[in-house]
């Protein structure tokens, strides 16, 4: 999260504010496939998680496990999202 944002603490009575973890998390890896169905095992070998086949559907999949995103090459999904981006590139700079 962003710094400067703030959230209650859990059973805190007088609602004082706790500032939340500066550290923004990195994107979630985005992978151009040229098949529609993708096998995900989390990568990182015995830390990953079991092997899963997905489906892309309208271009994309999400993996339920690891949060990895497939888009087929080519397709409006890998525009969006190539397009995304490249704008929260632009937003991080300016």
């Amino acid at each position: 999260m962003a710094p400067g944002i703030i959230r209650r603490r859990f059973g805190d009575k007088d609602g004082a504010p706790m500032p939340l973890d500066p550290q923004v998390p990195a994107p979630f890896e985005v992978i151009a496939v040229q098949d529609a169905i993708v096998a995900c095992d989390g990568g990182g070998g015995v830390l990953g998680h079991p092997r899963v086949f997905l489906t892309l559907v309208d271009g994309m999949v999400v993996c339920p496990y690891c949060s990895r995103t497939y888009v087929l090459k080519g397709s409006e999904a890998e525009r969006r999202l190539a397009g995304g981006t490249a704008a929260a590139a632009r937003d991080r700079a300016a």
